[in-house]
């Protein structure tokens, strides 16, 4: 059989790197939890029609197919969702009868989206996504509070601080409309692309595609442009010089997002009016997030207000919400060794089996060390104990464990010194920092 290759954009992480992942999403839901948002699973399809209305692209959804012969059934309309947001929307629908409101939720599962892979960008890809669902309403207070959640669980992670660049929705389509610009969809879309195609590549696509004129191309550039940490940023956004009562709406709620963030997190806000957010149902405020020093890695978190996205006849269902992602930031993590596991297995202590008629009483041994916690395991055969001590070494395994025999009790190596001394299986317990596996940030001499 010919050796597989590897399918672009589908990352898999070896035992030491999954480590690291793992690591990354206890914690992440550790934080979430502590905020009082309680986690759930949604399938992993959703219907075409519903995603395609979003702001994705068919090219871009993967849709499902039966691969049986003969298999009648259609299922041309379901595709494996994009993120996490369509797919809250609709479980709130179906089970706002049996939700209290306002809903605060967390999930972490994988994603699909079929775009070209490069760096941090993936085709199947892991989210860490918290809410806040309203019923009728929901208080401003929730856009502050989300970006504070997620920079707390941000920096109890190995890698370096975070800045969270902010903007509002209804700045950008204030400001097209009172720019005269009809298609204030195409221009964010477009605008959106700024980190990836530049100023001029937007300047061009703006005129080619929303029939914007120069000028006005110019006006979304120069609005763009802007940057803030306080109401500054309103008086320049003013000082372009269109009027209009979105854009006043939207800037007023931008100044006491940053306003209201400075008392908490003072500097962790930017205000940056180039983030436009490409998909459809976002409303208001928005956010990008992205390592300090690692910008060219892009957006790790993002999310932002959405007010029309679960819907019920009269009944709405607004939001706000931010979501991790967590491939791209393993891709970082693991692309610049940003940190390491301790070990690459979570076994601390390797049972070394004397003989194979002995593997009972070791058995008997590591179960006694696991009920105290101690990851345990036995050694798969009774080769000589150099033989044995050099599969613990291999594998990262810091102590062996030596059965007690006729001559003498049991007695427990740490490989790494080489130091032994006697123990009870009952009592002994290894130093903590190696009961379990740690993940640590590397140095820059380590890196």
């Amino acid at each position: 059989m010919a050796r597989p290759t590897p399918l672009s954009g589908f990352p898999e992480w070896l035992p030491a790197d999954r480590a690291i992942e793992q690591a990354v999403l206890d914690t992440l839901r550790r934080v979430f939890e502590l905020h009082g948002f309680a986690g759930i699973e949604t399938r992993a399809v959703e219907p075409l029609d519903r995603m395609v209305a979003q702001g994705e692209t068919d090219k871009e959804i993967y849709v499902l197919r039966r691969l049986h012969a003969g298999d009648t059934a259609d299922d041309s309309g379901l595709g494996l969702h994009f993120d996490l947001t369509v797919p809250l929307a609709r479980y709130v629908l179906e089970n706002a009868s049996r939700l209290a409101f306002p809903f605060r939720r967390y999930q972490i599962q994988k994603a699909w989206r079929g775009e070209r892979p490069q760096e941090g960008r993936y085709r199947e890809f892991t989210q860490a996504d918290i809410d806040v669902i309203g019923d009728g309403t929901l208080a401003f207070h929730h856009e502050v509070e989300l970006p504070l959640v997620v920079a707390e669980a941000l920096s109890a992670l190995p890698i370096p601080p975070v800045r969270i660049r902010v903007n509002n929705r209804k700045i950008a389509e204030g400001f097209y409309r009172g720019l005269g610009l009809d298609d204030v969809t195409a221009v964010l879309r477009t605008v959106d692309k700024l980190d990836k195609i530049g100023p001029d590549g937007v300047r061009q696509l703006l005129v080619a595609s929303t029939g914007a004129t120069p000028a006005q191309a110019e006006a979304c550039l120069s609005l763009a442009a802007l940057r803030g940490s306080d109401g500054s940023v309103a008086d320049a956004v003013r000082a372009l010089g269109v009027r209009e009562p979105m854009l006043e709406e939207g800037l007023a709620e931008l100044v006491r997002v940053l306003e209201a963030a400075a008392e908490h997190a003072p500097g962790l806000l930017l205000a940056d009016l180039s983030v436009a957010r490409g998909l459809d149902y976002y409303t208001g405020t928005v956010y990008e997030t992205h390592l300090v020093g690692l910008e060219e890695v892009g957006s790790i978190c993002s999310g932002g207000r959405y007010d029309e996205l679960a819907r019920d006849g009269e009944r709405v269902y607004p939001g706000v919400g931010v979501s991790v992602g967590v491939s791209r930031l393993m891709g970082a993590i693991v692309g610049r060794r940003l940190a390491e596991a301790t070990r690459p297995v979570p076994t601390c202590v390797l049972v070394a089996v004397p003989a194979e008629a002995d593997r009972v009483g070791c058995d008997r041994v590591a179960a006694a060390l696991r009920r105290r916690g101690i990851p345990t395991e036995v050694a798969p055969s009774a080769a000589k104990y150099g033989k044995q001590i050099r599969h613990a070494e291999r594998r990262g395994i810091p102590f062996v464990w030596f059965p007690e025999t006729p001559d003498g009790g049991h007695q427990v190596k740490d490989i790494r010194s080489g130091e032994q001394s006697a123990a009870d299986p009952t009592t002994w317990r290894p130093p903590d920092d190696d009961r379990l596996v740690r993940v640590r940030p590397t140095t820059i001499e380590e890196q």
